[in-house]
């Protein structure tokens, strides 16, 4: 019986989806994996049975990366799986802050409260005026990051009738498939950032991407343009966006990431966090991230890792008799120090693969003989070895 421990609410559908012989816990030390959303890990130790942690969203910045690739805890997370609930709030986002929903709204509702308003209809005629705004059709957005979520954002503009042009050096084939081939990729970023009328981000943080959009890139933006940030907040400095904010030369700040700064602001239009808070979403999520699990457990392969590479070899050749997963630093002469010890075990090597991303690699073998509890010691004791790891069928 394999155990995944859960630290958040998780939808009941991607627990549902797990094969029969899992069961969920909730105390990590008795767990092969975790399923986490939003609990901070930076602080917690991880038990030394623990394989794998996957977090049902995009965003890991909650997990520890290097330690956990440091002990052996491979990390995934579900990219892709909460793009459409994105897409839809941004492109509402969109529409709200070009009609001035949330102004108005506001006004409305203090109608209720205002003793001097005798007919709320009338009162309302006189003073709606104030709030008209601008239709988005034939307006100009560019999309900074062409991954799942961005490429469904430009898309689904276009299709409102919006000019779209998308930003993004690392594009993948995929990412280029779906995006509508009548969409340009520009290369230089001040281009699109000049041109548009509404900016939307959509990249991971990391050490390159953060505070990216600072106060160089925001001078470079149209003046009066409607910026909006669904990513997270540390890919912007916070100082330029608010000055520009109270120069007007940003109309309004969209976002899903607010600060107390951020909410004293006028023109700032801020969410709570809600851009994957759908029931599809978490459904959607908790299912691929069990399934990951459940692949990694079963057979070592790793789909959608953010501090391994992905590997895989499908299901244990029926003919072997094991397969053994090696996570190890990304060193020279690693493959054929390992190589060398199954030859000095007399165990032959029926299939391998070997893969790296940065500073860690995995190798995978399906064997002819099973590996021994004393041999995968001897394994781990190769300097640069970090786990080694025996699945039979």
């Amino acid at each position: 019986m394999r155990k995944i421990a859960t630290l958040n609410k998780i939808s009941k559908a991607g627990l549902q989806n797990l094969p029969d012989d899992y069961t969920i816990v909730e105390d990590i030390n008795e767990a092969s994996a975790v399923i986490v959303r939003s609990a901070d890990l930076h602080s917690m130790e991880f038990p030394k049975n623990l394989l794998a942690i996957a977090r049902a969203g995009a965003g890991v910045n909650n997990i520890p990366l290097d330690r956990c690739a440091e002990e052996g805890i491979v990390v995934f997370n579900t990219p892709g799986a909460n793009a459409n609930a994105v897409k839809e709030l941004v492109i509402g986002a969109m529409l709200m802050s070009s009609r001035n929903l949330l102004d108005a709204m506001r006004w409305e509702a203090s109608l209720a409260d205002d003793n001097d308003v005798k007919d709320v209809l009338k009162a309302v005629e006189k003073g709606k005026g104030q709030f008209a705004g601008t239709e988005i059709k034939g307006k100009t957005l560019g999309v900074i990051g062409l991954g799942a979520i961005g490429v469904l954002v430009a898309n689904a503009a276009q299709q409102l009738g919006m000019n779209v042009m998308g930003y993004d050096p690392y594009i993948t084939l995929t990412a280029a498939h779906a995006l509508s081939n009548t969409i340009p990729v520009i290369k230089d970023l001040s281009i699109l950032l000049n041109k548009s009328d509404y900016v939307t981000i959509h990249v991971p943080v990391n050490d390159s991407t953060k505070g990216m959009i600072d106060s160089r890139r925001i001078d470079q933006m149209k003046d009066g343009c409607v910026f909006l940030n669904f990513a997270r907040n540390t890919l912007v400095s916070e100082d330029a966006l608010c000055e520009a904010l109270e120069e007007g030369h940003i109309r309004k700040y969209v976002t899903d990431f607010a600060t107390d700064r951020l909410l004293s602001m006028e023109n700032v239009i801020s969410i709570p966090h809600l851009g994957a808070s759908t029931s599809e979403a978490e459904d959607n999520c908790a299912v691929m991230a069990g399934d990951q699990l459940v692949d990694f457990l079963e057979n070592g392969n790793i789909t959608n890792s953010v501090n391994f590479p992905s590997i895989s070899m499908g299901k244990l050749n029926p003919e072997a008799a094991c397969r053994i997963v090696i996570l190890n630093r990304n060193l020279p002469s690693m493959i054929a120090q390992v190589t060398t010890a199954f030859s000095m075990f007399n165990i032959n090597i029926r299939d391998m693969t070997n893969k790296s991303k940065g500073a860690y690699a995995c190798t995978m073998m399906d064997l002819d003989d099973i590996v021994t509890e004393e041999q995968c010691q001897q394994l781990e004791s190769i300097d640069g070895i970090i786990s080694a790891r025996v699945i039979t069928a």
